[in-house]
């Protein structure tokens, strides 16, 4: 396996119970940095596939490896290691109704110990990209679906990941929105080199974005175009009002360097 390969399916069948498998001999690599595209009809394996990466489910067999490291057998404190490295954007948001929006975007970082004077700084300037900043103490189940899918986004972003995973994450968006979730995408995989699977049945996504595309079809999954390169995105037609995502990240680059030597 090469050196710059973070996600590797051998041989790798998946099924729950005793039904049969959704997936069977599925075989890949994806290297760091890349950007694809996740696509199939309803039912297919998407989220299967995207479960098997983030460790919410075993293959029956097979071989899937991270970052190098064969899962088959690893231990829950392994399991939980590798997911600090991994960010999963689920299609029904996730969030925690006892929560508040501030409370829910923080957790990860408070899971790993970081101290709150930093996690206000991180948390607000998330908030402030992804246009929730005046709601940050608002409890999510009042917002709404397109809202609390960038609360998640929020979440999922906020711990810079090497791999993220979004399932539909643009599903309940308008245009606007959506192109505005997929700039940021795209500005995490420029500047922090993020790998990213995002999960889709939005022919007109794929079609303006030409990111290479992963298809799963018949239990098995074959990959559609070139290799991810920034280059070849086209920009959106739509954008936001805000800051320049250039400078979001860089600056939130910037806090985590600061939060790695303190």
């Amino acid at each position: 396996m090469e050196d710059n390969t973070v996600i590797s399916f051998i041989n790798v069948g998946a099924k729950y119970d005793n039904t049969k498998e959704v997936l069977s001999d599925v075989s890949f690599n994806v290297s760091n940095g890349s950007f694809y595209f996740l696509s199939g009809a309803s039912g297919a394996g998407k989220t299967t596939l995207l479960r098997l990466i983030y460790q919410l489910h075993k293959p029956c067999r097979g071989q899937i490896k991270l970052f190098g490291q064969n899962t088959n057998d690893i231990s829950r404190d392994d399991i939980a290691t590798l997911r600090h490295k991994m960010a999963i954007v689920f299609q029904e948001y996730s969030l925690l109704s006892h929560m508040s929006v501030f409370d829910n975007i923080a957790l990860p970082l408070r899971v790993r110990g970081i101290p709150e004077t930093k996690i206000k700084k991180l948390v607000t300037k998330t908030l402030e990209w992804v246009g929730l900043g005046k709601y940050a103490d608002t409890n999510p189940k009042t917002l709404s679906g397109g809202q609390q899918q960038r609360v998640s986004v929020a979440r999922a972003i906020i711990t810079q990941p090497s791999i993220l995973l979004a399932d539909e994450p643009t599903g309940n968006l308008d245009d606007e929105n959506a192109s505005r979730l997929m700039e940021l995408f795209i500005q995490m995989n420029k500047t922090f080199g993020t790998t990213i699977i995002l999960a889709t049945h939005s022919t007109k996504l794929m079609e303006t974005y030409r990111f290479p595309v992963i298809r799963v079809e018949n239990h098995k999954v074959t990959f559609i175009g070139k290799s991810s390169d920034s280059s070849s995105v086209q920009e959106p037609k739509k954008i936001w009002k805000g800051p320049k995502p250039q400078n979001y990240f860089t600056e939130l680059s910037k806090q985590f360097e600061d939060i790695g030597n303190a």
